[in-house]
C-alpha cells in the first residue's frame, strides 16, 4: 500500500479486538516515529505506558475502546512560549508517524484529549513542563469505520501576492 493510501484509510478506531499486541513492535514503531521533524534536534516528546491502575483511575467512558495497550504522548513545553509551539508542533508530527506506523502493522488506535485535565495529569505523572498531547488506545481493530467526507483544500487554501 502506498503512502497516500495508508493516509488516508487511518482511521480513529471505536473499539478493539482482545488480541494482544506486541510491544516489542510497537517500542521498534515508537523508534521510528522520532525521525520526526523537530527544530534543532530537540525531541520534545516523552511517551508513558499506561498500566491497569492507571487506565482504571482515568475512567474513559468507553475505555479506550478496550484496547489491550494505552499510553500517553507527553511534549515538553521547553523555555518559553516559541519553544512550546514548536515542541508542540513537532510532537503533533512524532504522533502521525506513530499512528501511520501501526497502521501499516495493521493496528488500530484511539486517540483520546483527556490526558490534559489536571487531575489526568496527575494519573498520567506529567509533570508541569509538559503538555499532554494524547492519551492512545492501541489495538487490533473489531471493526474499521466509513471514512468521513473532508473539505476540499481548495477551500483551505489562498495564494499571497
Amino acid at each position: 500500500m502506498k503512502l497516500a493510501e495508508r493516509i488516508a484509510t487511518r482511521r480513529n478506531i471505536k473499539t478493539f479486538r482482545q488480541d494482544p499486541v506486541d510491544e516489542t513492535m510497537v517500542n521498534a514503531v515508537l523508534q521510528t516515529a522520532t525521525m520526526a521533524p523537530n527544530h534543532r534536534l530537540t525531541e520534545p516528546w516523552e511517551v508513558v505506558f499506561v498500566g491497569p491502575k492507571a487506565r482504571a483511575a482515568l475512567n474513559h467512558g468507553a475505555d479506550f475502546g478496550g484496547a489491550p495497550i494505552v499510553l500517553a504522548v507527553l511534549s515538553n513545553r521547553g523555555q518559553n512560549e516559541l519553544e512550546r509551539e514548536e515542541n508542540l508542533v513537532a510532537t503533533a508530527c512524532f504522533v502521525q508517524n506513530f499512528l501511520l506506523l501501526l497502521h501499516a502493522e495493521g493496528v488500530g488506535t484511539r486517540w483520546a484529549s483527556l490526558g490534559s485535565l489536571p487531575k489526568n495529569r496527575e494519573i498520567l505523572g506529567a509533570a508541569e513542563k509538559y503538555d499532554v498531547v494524547g492519551v492512545f488506545g492501541i489495538g487490533y481493530p473489531s471493526e474499521i469505520p466509513a471514512p468521513k467526507m473532508r473539505t476540499p483544500i481548495s477551500e483551505k487554501t489562498r495564494h499571497l501576492p
